[in-house]
């Protein structure tokens, strides 16, 4: 069966070798004309493709030419397309998000992974947090909070040792980084369709930065996510290396 590939590659050494080699063997074809999009880089440029492309019908199929490689599948150049045929497709909806700026602006993105609000100057940020309109956090002072998705589990928020959400579990997890008050606040596991909202306090002494996937907005005074179900991102993993497989396996490490 034949598949029309548009292969895409980060900036880096190796990316662009693998690049040359896959072109070499199995032509290339613009973006739009494409059967299956290939990504050769890190979790950061499959972050980048998925936003690109999600635009376009076809899939999109990462192999690791980076460090972590979360989203992606092991660098082979051979037998690729029967890779391709066998692969498992995951379906992925990102976070919605408008920050409000201290002048006013307004700012919208999507996120993949999370959205994340971080202190943006040497004293802690001082947050007030609502789900679906109501306060449910008068005030939290920490380094900063984020709100990930479940393929967003294992990136940042695993770092500030936020929990991992199985794929299929329709839930979305709110961490915080170094909590001060309330003392080692755990955070909250929240309904996919909830909508929650982060009120800068105190934001000219206490300023904070608004990030969504590595795009950020500064000098925010309120931030609202919500999860964006009409837009859906294919991610094709080799059998038995879904995502699913992924979380499960990284909280037996």
């Amino acid at each position: 069966m034949s598949r029309k590939i548009a292969f895409l590659a980060s900036d880096t050494t190796i990316a662009q070798a693998a690049l040359d080699e896959l072109v070499s063997r199995y032509g290339n074809v613009a973006e739009d004309q494409a059967d299956i999009i290939v990504a050769l880089g890190g979790d950061g440029f499959m972050l980048h493709t998925l936003h690109s492309t999600q635009h376009l019908p076809a899939p999109v199929y990462g192999m690791n030419c980076g460090t972590v490689g979360f989203l992606m599948n092991e660098y082979a150049p051979d037998g690729l397309i029967d890779r391709l045929i066998v692969a498992e497709e995951e379906v992925i909806n990102p976070l919605s998000m408008r920050a409000e700026t201290a002048n006013g602006a307004v700012y919208e993105a999507l996120a993949i992974n999370e959205v994340s609000l971080l202190r943006a100057g040497p004293q802690a940020a001082k947050l007030q947090i609502s789900v679906d309109g109501r306060v449910r956090l008068d005030e939290l002072v920490c380094d900063g909070a984020l709100l990930c998705t479940p393929a967003g589990s294992t990136a940042y928020n695993y770092s500030a040792h936020g929990p991992i959400l199985p794929i299929g579990s329709d839930v979305l997890a709110l961490t915080a980084m170094a909590a001060f008050r309330p003392r080692r606040w755990r955070g909250a596991l929240l309904p996919k369709n909830a909508v929650v909202r982060f009120d800068v306090l105190q934001p000219d002494k206490r300023p904070v930065m608004a990030d969504a996937d590595s795009r950020s907005v500064p000098n925010v005074v309120s931030v609202e996510i919500r999860s964006c179900g009409d837009i859906a991102h294919r991610i094709l993993f080799d059998p038995g290396h879904g995502l699913e497989e992924r979380l499960i396996r990284e909280q037996f490490v």
